[in-house]
């Protein structure tokens, strides 16, 4: 990409938001060389970072990269034979030991199974040098201070020192304390040159011998070095430099083992800074709220809810900008700051860092395209006071434009044609558009001139667009209208603001009839865009509801045929068994009758046909009344009234009619429990002689009881579920069962959560749980009473 397009869009202002989440130096240098790249494999294995980056930081919270210094430096200087001090050896035992715990870290995430695009290729490059890093670990501090660990000779010497400076220091309280105190300044001790002296008054310069190293400013104090104590500073003193001479020995030593492994160290600084920059890129999602959008080959750009990533994330007005698929060239008209600029430098820097690999705050399911270069001519806003340098400057900027473009380029033009003549500047700019139309390249313009919103129309793969503006509040919503051409909307502006209605009515006749039907058709066009726009929410909303019901009855459906079949299958395999069971109750009576004839006695008599026939009859199975509903209802309704005593044949039990809920159901009082019965599961019965409390310790289930020990709610509506499976748990009750079961199947989970939260508040519930895999798994719960 050209360098004045990253300028020009702010493109390295972005990258300053990235810098400053880094913490190593190698991943400063690699952001500093980071730039747009139109090779598609580069650009997608980018993005792979970027994504990878950025779930590290959702799962773990970002890689483990801490600060590191450019130890580059470093290794050419050992590599031309140099030693290192001990800051820059104790810098390289830095990437090493980062490199350890970077390898650990991916490591824990590969045993997770955790599946990265890009970050286990690079962790692969990683070389670990346990030797040599526990080497430059226990020889040198962080800070480069050589341990005494380094070497035997070091430890030895040091401790040399020590004992020497404790007994100098031994010497010199002597001779500060007691009675020699009146000669010195200040009862201290101090050093100069390196050895050890007293400050002693000018006049006693005498009493103490030794060696003057130095003097105060005024001359008065004089800085000695007793001669008590001069051969203990000279042992102490060739200590030191055996000390020195031992640490150059260890640097080198220590410079010289890491020559062999010079390679491996550089490319793991490389690796960490790329990890670091992965590091950071996430971290600038993260505050962007950005995602990595997907590629497009040919060039269709979708920025959904697109925001310019320099503004404030939270009040930047999202648009959705889309080029590429429909249409290669966008014209964008209207008046000034209502925001055309933005948008234009929104899509041109959006496309530019996402060839760079870095996240989009847009929306997800974004696409982005890959062009060779982004053009663009984007000055300060324009004004009266344009002059011909300003019109010539821009034409400079198209000129080098068009002759560069091809099919892969983005152009970018803005406020095209302006800083001459109206009629002229607008002839220029559809001449410009055309001649970027013919090179096949994607461009967005901005102009103010309405000749060019008839070109939005007449010309193919361009279309219209425009900023929205509030008429009420007099001021732009930065909304993007994609089809819309913009107006000035002069006219509303000054009636909102009081002009004369008379005035604004001589305005409308000056311009031309042409001007005015094009005003007239973008306002009724905006009109149309919001009844569209309206009427497109309350059609999703129905549609909404629609495919939700379709879907209830589809499964309801299917539900209703599966249980027809079963019942059918069921029905059949009765129908079988009573028909096989006629057979041979029929073939018995023929063989008695064969019998009789066979025996000889002639004739069968006529009694004995009527009893074959008898046997033959006697097969059929009578229905009882009991269980005829037609017959009971019709029976129950000329009987049943407030007070009668009844016998619920479901549960065998009596009770009392308390009121008439509907036309076929009754409240009735069971005990302690009040329940509506409908009047077909209900006989009168007569009172009983001699009632007698009693106290309720359970309830019986009666012979006829009918409850099942399973109730299916399968493919019913949430609150008709929710309402049967009520009734079923007080009947069950009521039947005294133990333990019953509730099918209710998968589906979504919402009947299966009513059907779960209901239990828990139950006070007659025990416990309750999926029923085992082999009988229905989650589909199924398994309740058990208390």
């Amino acid at each position: 990409m050209n360098e004045r397009i990253l300028t020009t869009l702010g493109f390295d202002d972005v990258k300053t938001k990235v810098a400053q989440y880094l913490a190593t130096a190698q991943g400063n240098d690699e952001l500093n060389q980071l730039a747009p790249s139109s090779d598609s494999d580069t650009v997608r294995a980018w993005l792979e970072e970027s994504e990878d980056g950025m779930k590290v930081l959702r799962l773990r919270g970002g890689l483990p990269v801490p600060k590191l210094m450019n130890i580059n430096p470093h290794m050419k200087r050992i590599e031309i034979g140099a030693n290192l001090n001990g800051l820059e050896l104790a810098e390289v035992a830095r990437v090493l030991s980062t490199t350890s715990e970077i390898t650990r870290f991916i490591e824990d995430l590969q045993d997770s199974e955790i599946e990265f695009s890009r970050l286990y290729f690079w962790a692969d490059q990683l070389v670990t040098l346990p030797e040599l890093s526990g080497r430059l670990r226990r020889s040198v501090e962080e800070d480069g201070r050589i341990k005494d660990d380094a070497s035997q000779e070091l430890r030895v010497i040091r401790s040399q020192i020590r004992r020497s400076e404790q007994n100098i220091r031994e010497q010199l309280d002597g001779l500060v304390r007691g009675k020699n105190a009146k000669y010195l300044s200040d009862a201290i001790i101090t050093m100069r040159n390196d050895r050890y002296v007293i400050p002693v008054k000018q006049e006693y310069r005498g009493t103490f011998g030794g060696v003057v190293h130095d003097q105060s400013a005024s001359g008065q104090t004089l800085f000695i070095e007793p001669k008590q104590v001069v051969e203990l500073n000279n042992r102490l003193r060739q200590q030191q430099i055996s000390e020195r001479t031992e640490i150059e020995r260890i640097l080198a030593e220590l410079s010289a083992e890491l020559v062999p492994y010079r390679r491996e160290i550089i490319h793991n600084a490389y690796v960490l800074g790329r990890f670091d920059l992965m590091n950071a890129k996430a971290r600038l999602a993260k505050e962007l709220k950005a995602v990595v959008p997907e590629l497009s080959e040919e060039n269709h750009v979708f920025f959904k809810q697109a925001r310019h990533p320099l503004l404030d994330q939270n009040t930047a007005v999202a648009n959705d900008i889309t080029i590429g698929e429909n249409y290669q060239a966008i014209v964008i008209t209207g008046p000034n700051t209502g925001g055309k600029t933005v948008t234009l430098k929104t899509l041109g820097l959006l496309q530019l860092m996402g060839q760079a690999g870095l996240p989009l705050p847009v929306g997800e399911e974004s696409r982005m395209g890959i062009f060779e270069e982004v053009f663009a001519d984007i000055g300060d806003e324009q004004s009266i006071e344009q002059s011909l340098s300003t019109f010539s400057s821009h034409m400079t900027t198209i000129v080098s434009i068009l002759e560069k473009i091809n099919e892969r380029s983005l152009v970018l033009f803005d406020e095209l044609g302006a800083g001459t003549d109206p009629q002229e500047g607008a002839a220029l700019a559809i001449a410009i558009l055309d001649a970027v139309g013919a090179k096949s390249s994607y461009v967005m313009a901005t102009t103010h001139y309405p000749e060019l919103k008839i070109y939005g129309y007449n010309r193919p793969n361009t279309i219209n667009a425009s900023m929205e503006f509030d008429v009420d509040t007099l001021s732009p919503t930065y909304r993007l209208l994609i089809g819309v051409p913009g107006r000035s909307n002069a006219f509303e502006i000054s009636r909102r603001l009081g002009l004369d209605a008379s005035i604004i009515e001589s305005a409308k006749q000056i311009i031309d009839d042409e001007s005015q039907d094009l005003n007239d058709m973008i306002a009724d066009l905006e009109n149309q865009r919001k009844m569209t726009e309206t009427e497109y929410h309350e059609v999703r909303h129905y549609v909404d509801e629609s495919e939700a019901l379709y879907r209830d009855l589809k499964n309801a459906y299917s539900y209703f045929f599966d249980e027809r079949e079963k019942e059918m299958e069921k029905a059949r395999k009765q129908a079988n068994q009573l028909v096989q069971q006629a057979q041979e109750e029929a073939e018995k009576v023929i063989k008695d009758i064969r019998q009789l004839q066979l025996s000889g006695q002639g004739n069968v008599k006529e009694h004995q046909l009527i009893d074959a026939r008898t046997q033959l009859e006697d097969l059929k199975q009578e229905e009882q009344l009991k269980k005829n509903k037609v017959l009971q209802k019709a029976k129950a309704k000329k009987q049943f009234k407030e007070g009668d005593e009844v016998l619920v044949e479901t549960y065998g039990q009596r009770g009392t009619l308390l009121k008439k809920m509907s036309n076929n159901d009754w409240q009735v009082q069971i005990g302690i429990l009040k329940m509506t019965i409908s009047e077909d599961d209900m006989t009168l019965t007569t009172p009983l002689e001699e009632p007698k409390q009693r106290v309720i310790t359970g309830v019986q289930r009666g012979a006829g009881s009918r409850v099942k020990t399973e109730l299916d709610v399968r493919g019913k509506r949430y609150e008709a579920a929710l309402a049967e499976v009520d009734q079923y748990i007080d009947a069950a009750l009521l039947a005294n069962y133990s333990q019953v079961r509730i099918i209710h199947g998968k589906g979504t989970g919402a009947l299966r959560k009513g059907i779960t939260d209901y239990l828990k508040n139950h006070r007659n519930v025990k416990s309750f749980e999926f029923a085992p895999a082999s009988e229905g798994g989650d589909g199924a719960t398994v309740v058990t009473f208390k």
